[in-house]
């Protein structure tokens, strides 16, 4: 893999990764930023690397075919096994199970520079970090070495599954059961809008194991890990969606499922909190994938205005159009500085919910705005499908809606603010 060559190069230049304050200075200060003033916006030389690697493979690879891919809907195996050939998959997951054990924020670099050249794309990619990630925080060593390390072995998806067709924002309002029976649980109930659905090699899934709808949703729930070919689980049709659409998006039944209890993370009546949990540390990559298509709407809408002409001059130097594009790169700035302290707060091991749902809100709200304002640029062109802009527009509206609607984002960012200033 291409980024692990990266990584050891570094390594042996004396650059090494960080996920805590203390690496995180030090790899500063080996790339020669200003780490002794506390606050640095400069990038170490490794993560440039990492960035310009995910750059040159969304222009190259993702751009070229992201059309073709939005207009059939197939799934874009093909170039999700080239970003796993170059380590731009599963990045999070720790060395001592395969992976490269990067940062949050590194792994957001690369984000944003994936989305750039397709969210479908990226979506089905960053599905997987969804997925793992409660195994990543609350499996045990047997678990991780099982289910991640097989993941860099070979290019396998995994999936998140937990939304239900009655439960979305609602979580604790789950009705997917799962019963204790000997040694295994058997599980049964229906998710839906599970991304990698249908493309999964196993699942995290939440299920009920307290029948009391008096049992808080704390203790009621519990989180396993399940192979997806285990007799019982039924994967639907894909849902040709607005957009985003080689993303795979399937329902999933499960009838008598059975579940062996080995594989249960942590114990009965954790899941909850493990599937919560996971939000703080795939919020800011989904912020990331917002701002990386926000941020090529603006490219798109610049490049038309400088060269589209209207009334003898380029519409560019129009003031109705300049300042068009200057609120859309002020937003796509802000964007990007929010997900990227929200990153850098789960690598200095701290609780980052409120950053978090900030970070997901704002960037789930401006990739909208800017890509319809890179419509307006672009004009009747703009709504052509001939044009970039209007996939964009189609793609940018699931930002608002999956992994935590605008509406619930507000909910937290309301409840943390309050909360802080009751303290």
């Amino acid at each position: 893999m291409l980024l692990n060559k990266i990584l050891k190069a570094s390594v042996r230049s004396g650059v090494r990764l960080h996920s805590s304050g203390a690496a995180a200075a030090n790899a500063a200060a080996s790339s020669g930023s200003h780490s002794s003033l506390g606050f640095s916006f400069e990038m170490t030389d490794q993560q440039k690397e990492f960035q310009q690697l995910a750059r040159k493979f969304a222009r190259e690879e993702i751009i070229p075919a992201a059309a073709a891919y939005d207009r059939s809907g197939e799934y874009p195996f093909p170039l999700i096994k080239k970003a796993w050939e170059l380590g731009l998959m599963n990045s999070h997951i720790p060395q001592e199970y395969g992976g490269m054990g990067l940062s949050n924020f590194d792994s957001c670099l690369i984000t944003e520079e994936l989305a750039y050249g397709c969210t479908g794309v990226q979506t089905a990619i960053e599905a997987n970090s969804l997925g793992q990630m409660p195994v990543i925080l609350a499996g045990s060593d047997a678990q991780k070495k099982k289910y991640l390390g097989r993941m860099t072995e070979e290019p396998l998806m995994c999936a998140y599954c937990v939304t239900e067709p009655g439960a979305g924002s609602d979580v604790a309002g789950i009705k997917t059961r799962a019963v204790k029976m000997g040694d295994e649980y058997v599980v049964n109930g229906q998710k839906m809008w599970i991304t990698n659905g249908g493309k999964a090699n196993w699942y995290f899934l939440l299920a009920r194991t307290n029948p009391d709808p008096k049992c808080p949703a704390s203790k009621a729930f519990t989180g396993f890990i399940l192979e997806a070919d285990t007799p019982g689980v039924q994967a639907g049709r894909k849902e040709m969606n607005m957009g985003q659409r080689c993303s795979d998006t399937r329902g999933i039944t499960f009838e008598d499922v059975r579940i062996p209890k080995e594989n249960v993370l942590i114990a009965e009546g954790a899941g909850f909190k493990i599937a919560m949990g996971a939000f703080d540390n795939t919020r800011p990559p989904v912020a990331a994938g917002a701002t990386g298509l926000a941020q090529r709407a603006l490219t798109e809408a610049t490049n038309y205005a400088l060269e589209r002409k209207t009334f003898g001059r380029v519409i560019a130097e129009h003031q109705a159009v300049s300042f068009l594009l200057a609120e859309m790169a002020m937003k796509v700035e802000l964007a990007r500085m929010a997900y990227q302290r929200a990153a850098w707060e789960v690598d200095q091991g701290r609780r980052n919910t409120y950053y978090a749902s900030i970070a997901k809100a704002f960037a789930g709200d401006i990739a909208n705005q800017v890509a319809s304002d890179a419509v307006q640029i672009f004009g009747g062109n703009g709504f052509n499908s001939e044009y970039p802009v209007e996939k964009l527009m189609r793609d940018a509206k699931i930002y608002q809606i999956y992994e935590g609607t605008a509406q619930i984002q507000r909910l937290i960012v309301a409840r943390e603010h309050l909360g802080r200033a009751q303290k």
